[in-house]
């Protein structure tokens, strides 16, 4: 898709901007928010096009649910963009397009912020994996549904799920594709706080003004270094502390360049 303002319209997207805090409204309340290509393109444009003072994203759906997942109607052949057809000889390509809505919000640069209600099902489960945290509402109901259709979750909700619950879990949640409330969403660390609906709110402020209370330079490294540590040993991580620190004091890097790990590390 051309870049600009009306593809991320397009997929009923809402974007606002506040000074450090971008939010973004799936606007499609009347389908519970539901996926399209559309929406996945959208997201990919709001990513690659936000202004760089740009701190904290929040993503919310419009309505009593954040996302219903998958608009089923598409699967069934209706109107706009297929989804995705087996004869497609750019296939994975094409499903490369949808994940670049998602893979943005773990840009170092930005923390990210899921304000989920309602349902979060399949790829708006995924959605809310994305972001770097996630504040549910106490009716709060997630699942992914995907292998249930004959699928597999697609829009890159499998890692950050395996990193937070641990295989075992991961597995049964997706083979199962059981539902979780908010309370054993929470006991899973799939929620780092879960509260009453007319809460929500006042919660998400409350975190993103704790957010940009931090220096933005250190929260960007800071992010850089967390998400790494995984796949580093100690003696790794360590190096990489003393590289992020010494950029930092030197003053490096400069205002709104991202974090990017030393040369040669994982």
């Amino acid at each position: 898709m051309t870049g600009g303002q009306t593809d991320w319209k397009a997929g009923g997207l809402g974007l606002a901007i506040d000074s450090s805090v971008a939010t973004v409204t799936l606007g499609r309340p009347e389908r519970r928010n539901a996926m399209t290509p559309e929406v996945w393109h959208g997201l990919a444009e709001i990513g690659s096009s936000l202004p760089p003072q740009v701190r904290v994203v929040v993503v919310r759906g419009q309505g009593p649910s954040f996302c219903a997942g998958i608009d089923l109607s598409l699967l069934a052949g209706a109107g706009g963009e297929p989804i995705a057809s087996p004869e497609d000889p750019d296939l994975v390509e094409k499903i490369a397009s949808y994940q670049a809505g998602y893979l943005w919000l773990r840009n170092p640069d930005i923390v990210s912020i899921a304000a989920v209600q309602g349902h979060a099902i399949g790829a708006g489960f995924q959605l809310a994996l994305a972001c770097d945290l996630r504040i549910l509402t106490e009716d709060a109901k997630l699942c992914m549904r995907e292998p249930a259709f004959g699928l597999v979750p697609d829009l890159t909700g499998t890692k950050p799920l395996v990193d937070i619950v641990g295989l075992p879990r991961a597995i049964e949640l997706c083979l199962t594709a059981r539902t979780v409330n908010a309370a054993e969403a929470l006991l899973l660390r799939l929620a780092e706080l879960v509260v009453p609906v007319d809460e929500l709110d006042a919660a998400v402020g409350d975190l993103v003004a704790a957010l940009l209370a931090t220096d933005a330079a250190a929260a960007r490294a800071t992010k850089g270094l967390l998400q790494h540590a995984t796949g580093h040993s100690l003696a790794e991580q360590a190096a990489e502390e003393r590289w992020a620190q010494a950029e930092l004091l030197r003053g490096r890097p400069a205002a709104g360049a991202p974090f990017s790990p030393r040369r040669g590390s994982p």
